[in-house]
């Protein structure tokens, strides 16, 4: 089975894939979605995916390839040596030099978010292109496929909950609310009228870049949404046509196929972390 991980800036999510045949395309089978563990000591975050997998009646045993896409630096040492000495598996950091079969055609390829490229390679393996894919998480990304399959670019904005504890934090007279669609879009009290203006805010925002790139990118481009807000947003919007929940993962485990020569690598390792016990 292969364990696919996206380190974001509020969650971490782990995904295990498994075939029903050798000859099957991989599925998602167990899903975790964890805070991302920036105050997490080695030993709580083991005990915790350990804890996770027995929790399903999972082996860690049966995982025998694993990639991570990260955006988060500071968690990556961590993660690395939690990962390894729970699966005794070296994992593969999607990072620049992996195979991921998606040019990247920017100006600094290297500085283009993992999250980002995993999303482009399941989009359009899914969908085809010209795609967006609208992120829809802690930040907000646009990223554009061509229809060959290339990473043109994009756009990123503040993620509805960054805008939203800004508003927050900056008006003394504000309270938090929760967010969710409004009954109207004219508020008659100060609740209604925050939802209304976050809400609706962000819809004007995702359908105005889309509109602006389906212009340059032709008018058979297709938008797709990922991400945390992605379900709350995608009714209202007029460009949205589908919601993807598990395309970021899926792109992981697209890429840990697309390396096959890295995965025999981490199984020759696996076999050097087995004790001579183990191996009896």
């Amino acid at each position: 089975m292969l364990l696919a991980i996206d380190v974001g800036n509020t969650n971490m999510v782990m995904g295990l894939y498994g075939r029903a045949s050798a000859d099957a395309s991989p599925t998602l089978l167990h899903h975790w979605r964890l805070t991302t563990p920036l105050q997490s000591t080695a030993d709580e975050l083991r005990l915790t995916l350990r804890n996770l997998f027995a929790i399903d009646s999972v082996d860690a045993s049966v995982v025998t390839g694993i990639a991570i896409a990260s955006v988060v630096p500071p968690v990556d040492s961590l993660l690395r040596d939690v990962v390894e000495s729970t699966f005794s598996i070296k994992p593969l950091f999607i990072e620049p030099g992996v195979k991921t079969g998606l040019p990247v055609l920017t100006d600094n390829p290297a500085e283009v978010g993992a999250d980002r490229i995993v999303n482009c390679v399941a989009a359009f393996e899914r969908y085809g292109g010209p795609t967006i894919v609208v992120d829809l998480g802690t930040a907000t990304t646009f990223d554009v496929i061509s229809s060959k399959g290339e990473f043109l670019g994009g756009a990123i904005a503040p993620g509805l909950g960054i805008s939203a504890d800004a508003l927050f934090s900056k008006a003394a007279r504000l309270s938090r609310i929760h967010i969710r669609k409004p009954a109207k879009v004219v508020g008659t009290g100060t609740v209604d009228n925050i939802q209304i203006g976050l809400f609706y805010g962000y819809i004007g925002l995702i359908d105005g870049i889309c509109d602006r790139m389906i212009e340059e990118l032709g008018p058979e481009t297709k938008v797709v949404a990922t991400g945390g807000y992605a379900r709350l947003l995608a009714e209202s919007s007029r460009r949205i046509a589908s919601v993807d929940d598990n395309l970021t993962l899926d792109g992981v485990c697209m890429i840990i196929q697309r390396n096959p020569e890295r995965n025999a690598d981490r199984q020759r390792r696996r076999a050097q972390y087995q004790s001579p016990a183990q191996n009896a």
